[in-house]
């Protein structure tokens, strides 16, 4: 079962959720899919007005950006002129790639006629390393990746770690981005869970073995982490690179990852760059989605994301952390009603 669960908030700037929320109404809808809905509209106590469709106060940050690996994803039968209008961009997790968004952007691309650009952040997957891990740096690439590469009212997907990036993004640059889908993260400071220290350690066990096979890997990492799913997850950052160009491959296994710059990095991975919501806002469409067994969005943040950004939507789907591959139709259709056109009202 997926719940749904929509605010909309449009609220002057400065004005305050402030955990009042008012004119409740409750009704309950069908998906496609089977699913039940139960719909929660929330309005701002604040007199409301409508905000400007873009809002900027902060000054762009100078950050040494690096260039971004992708993979794009284009529709057999586009509903856009051109790779460059109303393309997604879709942002992983850490200790994710470009890879694990494949199966849900080819179908999404599908389904919107839209353009995929599935995208390898710094320090991840093939993109190039950067002593510098955080999500100000972050959202900056991605920044730059949308300007060199010409895009207009792009959408950006992020989950967990990509999600927090999306949003900075929004936050930073409104002038670049149609709208965001955040995946199971909130713009909170909230303390990263302890696992992923201890799949730092794990891991750097196995550079330190020099193993050459996926068995060996795993049968190192296996103390550290206990779910085979999870241990695949971070395994499928190994690969055998080249002694020399055109050479053959390593006998010896290596992570994609920086474990060391990436390791240094956790304690901030929880934070969130932007504190004051009376300072920053994103007046566009968003589009939160939760799983119903995950601790990264509780009830209690909600109010403060209908601050940064007052016209938001928030999804309930029945999943952990790992909402898209736990339950990958849910999230298709809550990402496919908020992005396909709205039928306008006469």
């Amino acid at each position: 079962m997926m719940r749904i669960a929509v605010a909309r908030a449009a609220a002057q700037a400065g004005a305050s959720l402030g955990g009042r929320c008012c004119s409740t109404a409750m009704s309950t809808i069908a998906t496609a899919a089977g699913a039940v809905m139960a719909r929660r509209l929330y309005s701002s106590s604040a007199s409301a007005a409508t905000p400007s469709s873009t809002t900027t106060n902060t000054v762009p940050p100078v950050v040494s950006t690096v260039p971004l690996v992708y993979d794009l994803h284009s529709p057999e039968k586009p509903t856009v002129p051109n790779k460059e209008t109303q393309p997604i961009i879709f942002i992983h997790g850490l200790f994710g790639s470009k890879r694990n968004n494949r199966s849900i952007s080819k179908q999404l691309a599908r389904d919107l006629g839209r353009h995929i650009f599935a995208i390898d952040l710094r320090n991840h997957g093939e993109s190039p390393h950067s002593p510098r891990h955080d999500y100000t740096a972050m959202s900056e690439d991605v920044a730059a990746f949308i300007r060199s590469h010409g895009l207009k009212d792009s959408t950006l997907i992020g989950h967990s770690m990509g999600a927090k990036a999306a949003m900075t993004v929004a936050l930073t640059h409104p002038d670049l981005v149609q709208n965001i889908i955040s995946v199971d993260n909130a713009p909170v400071d909230a303390r990263l869970e302890s696992s992923f220290a201890r799949y730092i350690q794990g891991l750097k066990k196995i550079e330190e073995a020099k193993v050459s096979s996926l068995s060996a890997a795993d049968k190192i990492l296996e103390p550290y982490e206990k779910d085979l799913v999870v241990r695949q997850f971070l395994l499928g950052n190994l690969h055998r690179p080249r002694v020399d160009p055109g050479g053959k491959p390593s006998p010896t296994l290596q992570f994609r990852n920086p474990l060391g710059i990436i390791g240094k990095s956790l304690d901030h991975m929880g934070d969130f760059p932007f504190k004051d919501p009376h300072r920053v806002r994103f007046s566009k469409p968003a589009l939160f989605v939760r799983g119903t067994k995950s601790r990264y969005v509780p009830d209690e943040v909600v109010p403060l994301i209908g601050q940064f950004f007052p016209l938001f939507e928030l999804v309930d789907v029945e999943s952990g952390h790992w909402v898209i591959s736990e339950n990958p139709e849910a999230f298709r259709q809550a990402v496919l009603r908020f992005l396909e056109p709205k039928e306008q009202s006469i």
